[in-house]
């Protein structure tokens, strides 16, 4: 059974998680198939990619009566394989934007915050119940929480917060936009055709800069840029944008 769909529409790449009856929880096999969609030409080589939910929900968190009767060993196992799908999500050198409705809990806030912009409908509620089931956000939400919003706020969140609303989650940095109801997909796709419409070694290269930078040093974020500039300053794509820059009319 196929748990996720991969379609083109130009360059941009739309993934859709399709576990309807489960509100897309995620189970080992879903996140098999999706970290092979990710490892694939269809989306290391498009323009942006876009991560949507099918169904009630963009995703209900993960299918937890599967790690119920695992020990430790087979635990790490996993984040050492499939487990390890966030970060590499996190990687991807296009672009991505998630597109979220319904529910957006546990591992699918975790999956969202993988991505680099999120797109949320208003009624969207999200949300991290991992504590009240005994365990932790365990697939870089944590760590990206703190990196968005600070200590403080990951805490209230992470420990005394059920659930947040979209306007809540925009508010906090940790949604990029809230539309209307129905309307996440349609404007995760105008985003990511934008994007994709950059010149792609720009993107790409400011996109892996602000993975670098965010930890360096001054003088060594200040070399990164130098670099990345002097790199992308003879490209062909560099060349036809200042070329078509120059050559715009002016009103």
């Amino acid at each position: 059974m196929a748990y996720v769909d991969v379609e083109m529409r130009g360059s941009v790449c739309l993934v859709t998680l399709r576990r309807e009856k489960k509100l897309n929880a995620l189970s080992t096999a879903l996140e098999a198939e999706l970290d092979s969609v990710l490892g694939s030409p269809a989306t290391r080589d498009a323009g942006c990619v876009v991560l949507a939910g099918s169904g009630r929900a963009f995703c209900a968190g993960a299918d937890v009566t599967e790690f119920r009767d695992q020990d430790a060993a087979a635990i790490m196992r996993y984040y050492d394989g499939v487990g390890n799908l966030y970060e590499r999500l996190a990687a991807l050198p296009a672009p991505t934007v998630a597109a979220l409705h319904g529910y957006c809990l546990g591992g699918g806030l975790e999956l969202a915050l993988a991505c680099d912009f999120r797109v949320a409908e208003e009624p969207t509620r999200l949300g991290f119940p991992e504590v009240g089931l005994g365990i932790i956000a365990s697939s870089g939400g944590t760590h990206r929480l703190v990196r968005l919003v600070g200590p403080a706020r990951a805490k209230e969140l992470l420990l005394l917060r059920d659930r947040f609303t979209a306007e809540e989650a925009r508010e906090l940095g940790l949604v990029t936009e809230v539309v209307p109801a129905g309307g996440a997909l349609a404007r995760a796709l105008e985003l990511a055709e934008r994007l994709a419409g950059l010149p792609a070694p720009a993107v790409r290269m400011t996109k892996r800069a602000i993975r670098l930078v965010e930890d360096a040093p001054r003088a060594s974020a200040t070399l990164v840029e130098r670099l990345a500039y002097g790199m992308l300053a003879q490209t062909p794509e560099a060349d036809a944008a200042a070329r078509a820059f120059v050559e715009r009319p002016r009103v």
